[in-house]
């Protein structure tokens, strides 16, 4: 019992002692584990595209880069194909301007719309023009929706993109 009360009192002596003698904290910012073990780490799928795979690559305020090539203005994407697109801001978005998903086959399984700098309200005319095509609409600013076509894509779906430059903000 004696040397447990020596070991009490000891105690907080023994604490100050330790804190006294701890190294200095660094606030370090730990990598995440889920990007240390992701396997997009372990497989480049970027290096592994196909010649005739479109793949967004940069974009800016008035266009997009897409296989090395420049374009200007508003793009639509429709699995491998690349047009150039008449609208030049998110209103003029009308149902006669994505009509060629009326004849395009096999109908994509989703419409990625970059709607520019900011999402937009889509018109529900708009909407249900898209859904009773066959097609899920999903509206995105225009550099989040390069990116989700270049990974739907990647993988081998079906997949159409409609896209303002990222410059336009209404």
């Amino acid at each position: 019992m004696a040397v447990r009360q020596r070991a009490v009192a000891a105690l907080p002596t023994l604490m100050r002692s330790l804190r006294k003698e701890a190294p200095p904290r660094h606030h370090t910012v730990l990598p995440s584990l889920r990007r240390a073990f992701s396997l997009y780490d372990q497989i480049n799928l970027i290096d592994n595209v196909p010649e005739d795979q479109l793949r967004f690559q940069e974009f800016d305020d008035t266009g997009f880069k897409i296989n090395g090539v420049r374009y200007e203005g508003s793009l639509l994407c429709v699995g491998n194909l690349l047009m150039s697109w008449a609208p030049n801001k998110f209103s003029e978005i009308t149902v006669e301007s994505l009509s060629i998903f009326k004849t395009v086959r096999p109908i994509p399984e989703i419409l990625i719309l970059g709607c520019g700098r900011y999402i937009q309200p889509v018109n529900p005319e708009l909407r249900s023009f898209v859904r009773s095509i066959g097609m899920k609409l999903e509206p995105v600013d225009s550099r989040n929706a390069a990116s989700t076509y270049n990974i739907l894509n990647e993988e081998g779906r079906i997949v159409a993109a409609a896209l303002i430059p990222y410059g336009v903000t209404s």
